[in-house]
């Protein structure tokens, strides 16, 4: 890197995997707006909430109707809501709390993304990005569709632009990218010719036009938390930075002033006149040496750190860079490749998916501070010998009055108002859905296995390769999901479906077995029953009973 890499510990950043989750083979992930809950979508079409404070499973949503892959997963902005997209070309639409299927609705083509309307508390409007057409803003209450241009439409003589690629009917296509801005009343596209369209969704008018330098293809376009930055990725291997000048609330009114001030035409060079007000290029982050392509790069919860992935098979590395430009941080991972990024909204944490369907946690390395617990502590980095004083524990009646506290005793204490945090929005809201019910493992033996390892600490987070990498070899080359983690249950039944495990019995344990062999060996000795051999077993012909003679004497 060009950037130098600054001291590490300035920084308040992840470092280590903490802990890493398992539920069949997950695909993608999102967090709800106070991180308390994660989302990911797996390959087999359901998606798995988990409780992110004690990393258990609260709740799975699963369609009938759809058992194709999960492409991304969106939360409404109270959490009440879970948007899915999948392979199969579906968009469905969840209520959280009940499990219930609110909608589907099926586009004529793969949703690779979509986005629910950030402005509404219960949403019906959401942002797709399909796979090989124009984006297109869906409304689930009507069930209609409408198609967002990906091009400057008019250049002001009547020629429309030509496109790069073309389908062979003729239709026009392009790779775009497109996201909400934070109050949802503008879209921010970038398509394959390098340029950042913002749009009047509603009207579906192109409003400014921002191009991009290099004129590279932008694969990825994000806003931060705070919408005050927003994040484009290119196939140049570029990730741009640009600050947003337009208000955060009213973005569409202030858009259309400034197009009254330059002029009322919806020319090219207009466009980019007033594009140029709306957007101002902040930062680049690349990496000359290597020249890597970037995947899923993103904001954290602040947004004070940029991240993005290594867009290389067979890695798992996370570049975080501060908001200056310099590179602070390459978190190293398993050799699997990374699918999905995401940033705690609230906490320095970061997740990843891999490629075997794992999602990693990963969490600042914190040491232990002994001198926080009392003022007076001194920390020794080697025992050093005390030699106490002479007077040392002499009783000495007080000499000194107390001081008096300021602090009233009679106050009443405020235990329900909960404080804000310092990276959530301002907009609050008291019906913000923030936990959900955890569900336990079932009693039943042949279902435990479902929930072992489903949130298993790692041993060793330095440790290069998967956890279940060494097991699972095979199944991770057909895109399997890794179930053959060694666990302690798993351990017990290798011989059978026994759940008991062989425990070596203790000298108390043993003289009991002894006396239960004597009993019926002198009662038989009584009745002339019992055959003298040697160093095998003694078999009552009556009953059947093997006894063995340990001893190899003749003596019974």
């Amino acid at each position: 890197m060009n950037a130098p890499i600054i001291d590490p510990l300035q920084g308040d950043f992840p470092e280590v995997i903490e802990e890493y989750l398992e539920h069949g083979l997950m695909k993608c992930i999102a967090f709800n707006r106070r991180g308390t809950l994660l989302a990911a979508g797996c390959s087999d079409g359901s998606c798995v909430i988990w409780d992110f404070e004690t990393r258990g499973i609260a709740k799975e949503l699963k369609d009938r109707d759809c058992s194709a892959a999960i492409t991304s997963v969106c939360w409404s902005k109270y959490g009440h809501r879970i948007l899915v997209s999948a392979a199969d070309k579906s968009l469905t639409l969840w209520d959280v709390v009940s499990g219930q299927k609110v909608t589907r609705i099926v586009l004529q083509q793969t949703p690779l993304q979509a986005r629910l309307h950030p402005g509404s508390s219960m949403p019906s409007v959401c942002l797709a990005c399909p796979l090989s057409s124009a984006p297109v803003i869906v409304d689930f209450s009507t069930g209609d569709t409408t198609a967002l241009p990906v091009t400057v439409p008019d250049m002001g003589n009547g020629v429309a632009p030509p496109s790069r690629n073309k389908f062979p009917d003729g239709a026009p296509y392009t790779l775009t990218a497109a996201c909400f801005n934070k109050n949802g009343d503008l879209v921010y596209l970038g398509n394959s010719k390098g340029e950042i369209l913002i749009i009047d969704h509603k009207n579906v008018k192109v409003l400014a036009m921002v191009p991009i330098s290099s004129g590279a293809v932008v694969k990825n376009i994000v806003f931060s938390r705070n919408g005050q930055h927003l994040l484009t990725n290119s196939s140049d291997r570029i990730i741009r930075i640009y600050e947003n000048i337009l208000p955060l609330k009213d973005g569409l009114g202030a858009l259309h002033d400034l197009n009254k001030t330059i002029k009322e035409e919806d020319t090219l060079e207009n466009l980019k006149a007033v594009g140029s007000k709306c957007l101002v290029l902040f930062r680049e982050f690349q990496d000359s040496i290597t020249k890597t392509h970037w995947k899923a790069p993103c904001f954290s919860g602040d947004g004070e750190w940029v991240i993005s992935a290594s867009a290389s098979k067979g890695e798992h590395k996370i570049y975080i860079w501060d908001r200056a430009g310099h590179l602070v941080k390459i978190l190293e991972g398993p050799k699997e490749q990374l699918i999905d990024l995401a940033w705690h909204p609230v906490h320095p944490i970061i997740v990843s998916v891999s490629l075997t369907g794992l999602v990693y946690i990963w969490a600042k390395d914190y040491t232990e501070n002994w001198s926080a617990f009392a003022p007076d502590f001194k920390e020794l980095e080697e025992n050093e010998e005390y030699v106490e004083r002479e007077d040392e524990f002499d009783l000495v009646p007080e000499t000194e009055k107390v001081k008096e506290s300021d602090i009233n005793e009679d106050d009443e204490v405020d235990i329900v108002t909960v404080e804000k945090d310092p990276f959530s929005d301002s907009d609050m809201s008291q019906d913000e859905l923030c936990f959900l019910p955890a569900t336990p493992c079932p009693d039943d033996p042949q279902q435990q296995d479902k929930c072992v390892g489903s949130s298993s600490k790692l041993i060793d987070s330095n440790h290069s390769g998967s956890p279940l990498s060494e097991e699972n070899g095979q199944n991770g080359q057909n895109g399997q999901a890794a179930h053959n983690a060694s666990s302690p249950l798993e351990e017990d039944m290798a011989g059978g479906n026994q759940l008991k495990r062989k425990r070596k019995l203790s000298e108390k344990g043993l003289e009991l077995q002894a006396e239960k062999v004597r009993k019926p060996m002198k009662l038989l000795k009584s009745t002339g029953r019992l055959s003298k051999t040697k160093n095998k077993s003694v078999v009552d012909q009556d009953s059947g009973n093997g006894l063995y003679a340990d001893d190899g004497s003749d003596d019974y």
